[in-house]
C-alpha cells in the first residue's frame, strides 16, 4: 500500500526522542504559574493540615519555593485584611481556596469565592479583606519570589496592569 500520510513520512515522533521537548521542571509562563496554583489548590492533603487561624494577625506559611518563585498559604479570619499594597517587582497569582475574600482596587470592589483566581503584574495596587463572617484561605504564587510589599494610602494609589480573571466561582 502506498500512502503518503504524515506518520509514514515523518515517522512516529515518540520513537525519535531527540525531537521531543523535555518537560519543564518548573513553571516559566503566566499560564504555567496559574496551573501550578490550580494543582496545589486541588491537592488539599498538601496544605489543609498546615492552616492555622490567628485572631490577632494574618497567618501565613511559605508552602513551596522553586527557581524564581514562591508559593504562600494564608488564612483570614473575619475582618482581617492586607491593607492597600503592591508586590514590588513580583507578579502573582491569587487563588481563593476556602471562603470568600474581597479585593479592592482603584477600579472597584470584587468578591472572590472559593476557586476564584486573580493574576496581576508588578506594581498592581490592591487590598484583600475577609468581609464575611467565616474564615477564608488563599494561596499566593509570586514570581520572582516576594521581596517587598510596599504599603499605600488610599490617596496615593498608583495603577499597575489590571489583573485578568482566570477562574471565577
Amino acid at each position: 500500500m502506498n500512502s503518503d500520510n504524515d506518520l509514514q513520512i515523518a515517522g512516529d515522533i515518540l520513537e525519535v526522542p531527540h525531537l521531543l521537548q523535555p518537560p519543564r521542571e518548573h513553571p516559566a509562563t503566566v499560564a504555567e504559574f496559574v496551573g501550578l496554583a490550580r494543582s496545589v489548590a486541588a491537592d488539599r492533603a498538601q496544605w489543609e493540615h498546615l492552616v492555622e487561624y490567628d485572631a490577632t494577625t494574618r497567618w501565613y506559611h511559605r508552602l513551596r519555593t522553586g527557581p524564581g518563585y514562591e508559593v504562600w498559604l494564608l488564612s483570614w479570619v473575619p475582618g482581617q485584611g492586607s491593607g492597600l499594597h503592591d508586590h514590588g517587582r513580583s507578579s502573582g497569582v491569587l487563588t481563593v481556596l476556602d471562603g470568600t475574600l474581597t479585593e479592592r482596587t482603584e477600579r472597584g470592589t470584587r468578591a472572590l469565592g472559593a476557586g476564584a483566581q486573580r493574576v496581576f503584574a508588578p506594581g498592581y495596587v490592591h487590598e484583600v479583606v475577609n468581609d464575611t463572617l467565616e474564615p477564608a484561605i488563599s494561596l499566593h504564587v509570586y514570581f520572582p519570589g516576594l521581596t517587598e510589599m510596599p504599603m499605600h494610602t488610599a490617596c496615593a494609589r498608583r495603577t499597575g496592569s489590571e489583573p485578568v480573571d482566570v477562574v471565577t466561582a
